[in-house]
């Protein structure tokens, strides 16, 4: 058995370990895949403080060795299902079982994709989930958003102040956003809205974006667009589905904690992106892996 198990390797489960084990903890961290989470496939990263310029991958590689230095366990493994016991908590996985005095669940999230052929070759290449994270790379370009719902209109009026032209793609004939986002969006120039339209095709050089196709689902017209830069906002999903009726789930599959992350059972806490908040950041995630790993602690030493 371990002090504390953390299930997730991105920047909050990470974050977690390394503030755990720092505070004298025996800590394993679970990942079924590689560490780092999504930021990996970011080619640049250049809004984490202190950080300037750095890629997704030397970042995810730079922390995952500090967790390593300070004496976190990382294990690849798939966590396939969690419950409690008398002694802690026993976590089923693909490769056998494991047990904790306390759990930090640092699962995140997955974006929804288009489902196109060649999207995920392309992500880093032109495709972008986070305006935030890569719309700097696109600065002075022609770019297009897909998606109706307020991170895309945010993620367009984002865009419009940093690059020649945006070119706003929804499938239905109004957005599900805010009305106040839109009509923001309609008044600027370098702003083209297409509604009840769809991108049917991604057009690479060189492994590079450079142009997609767009149908108009009345029509049925199809035009290819020359872009820099496609940012995809249809959704995230959240990778929660072993934890739901453990914890506290909201509609969406969010696990509920606050800022202390605390979720609704003694002893496991939620850290990262699966957690209900309003802003999804590296620099968020941290906040809460170092919330996380010093409130495990906590519990650990009033048992």
């Amino acid at each position: 058995m371990t002090d504390i198990l953390v299930i997730g390797g991105g920047t909050a489960g990470l974050t977690a370990a390394l503030y755990a084990s720092r505070a004298g903890k025996s800590v394993t961290l679970l990942e079924k895949e590689s560490t780092g989470g999504q930021i990996v496939f970011s080619p640049r990263v250049e809004n984490y403080p202190g950080l300037p310029g750095v890629s997704g991958a030397d970042y995810a590689a730079a922390l995952t060795e500090q967790a390593e230095s300070f004496g976190v366990t990382i294990e690849y493994a798939e966590a396939l299902g969690v419950e409690a016991d008398e002694t802690g908590f026993r976590v089923r996985c693909d490769d056998g079982e494991r047990t904790a005095r306390a759990l930090i669940l640092a699962a995140g999230t997955s974006h929804r994709r288009l489902g196109l052929p060649g999207e995920e070759d392309l992500v880093g290449c032109g495709v972008s989930y986070c305006a935030v994270c890569d719309g700097a790379f696109c600065a002075g370009g022609e770019v297009a958003v897909v998606g109706g719902g307020n991170t895309a209109l945010t993620d367009a009026l984002f865009l419009a102040g940093i690059c020649k032209k945006v070119t706003l793609i929804h499938r239905r004939d109004s957005f599900r956003g805010e009305e106040s986002l839109a009509a923001r969006l309609r008044r600027l120039p370098n702003v083209e809205l297409r509604l009840r339209s769809a991108v049917t095709e991604l057009r690479p050089a060189d492994g590079t974006l450079t142009g997609i196709a767009v149908r108009n689902l009345d029509s049925q017209a199809e035009e290819v667009l020359p872009v820099d830069g496609l940012f995809v906002a249809v959704g995230q999903l959240p990778q929660t589905e072993i934890y739901r009726g453990f914890v506290d789930t909201d509609e969406a599959g969010y696990l509920i904690a606050g800022e202390d992350c605390r979720s609704s059972r003694p002893g496991v806490f939620i850290a990262g992106d699966c957690r209900t908040k309003a802003v999804r950041q590296l620099t968020t995630a941290a906040g809460d892996g170092a919330a996380a790993g010093l409130g495990a602690c906590r519990y650990i030493d009033s048992l």
